[in-house]
């Protein structure tokens, strides 16, 4: 490491700490040659991999646009940053842990509604269509009729989220019995 203030090329590191809730390692380093001080940052590059656009093109992972392309979905709805911040750090570590070089974007689109699904259905819904592009009310509702059965045992108990309004009728958490 060349110290920044003489740049001289021999620096000792006299503290190491960990950083960022543990994602970075801070280490204060004194140059050799000036004796100042100074503090750097270290942290894993974990390289994504390239989706692979409609057209067959390909372009990086983008994290902001996923979590834009989210947000949109979950516009208006009672889910919590903390809760979409979950979702797409979950998204991000199964797209690594793939450990492709490249990944389809109908495979990153069925991530991202897989993770709506969870937060919440009408954001699901929302991103199904236009993922999917639903030409009709007839595909709206074969989608509903897809959530309805993919529900999970724990989906339908009423602690699920008692903040969240039904989207299905035969949801037993209505508004009336949340009460």
């Amino acid at each position: 490491m060349h110290c920044p203030f003489c740049g001289h090329i021999e620096t000792k590191v006299i503290d190491s700490r960990l950083a960022s809730e543990g994602q970075q390692i801070r280490r204060r380093r004194e140059c050799l040659s000036c004796a100042e001080r100074f503090s750097t940052f270290e942290t894993a590059e974990l390289v994504m991999p390239l989706v692979i656009k409609g057209d067959r093109s390909r372009e990086p992972f983008d994290e902001v646009k996923l979590r834009a392309g989210m947000e949109k979905a979950l516009e208006k709805r009672p889910v919590s940053r903390e809760a979409l911040d979950e979702a797409v750090g979950r998204i991000r570590h199964q797209l690594r842990a793939l450990g492709e070089r490249e990944v389809h974007s109908r495979a990153l689109g069925e991530l991202v509604m897989e993770e709506l699904r969870h937060l919440d259905e009408v954001a699901y819904v929302r991103f199904a269509s236009v993922y999917r592009s639903f030409q009709d009310l007839e595909a709206f509702r074969e989608e509903i009729e897809r959530l309805r059965h993919h529900r999970r045992p724990r989906d339908t108990s009423r602690e699920k989220r008692s903040d969240q309004l039904p989207l299905l009728p035969s949801d037993p958490a209505t508004p009336d019995e949340r009460k």
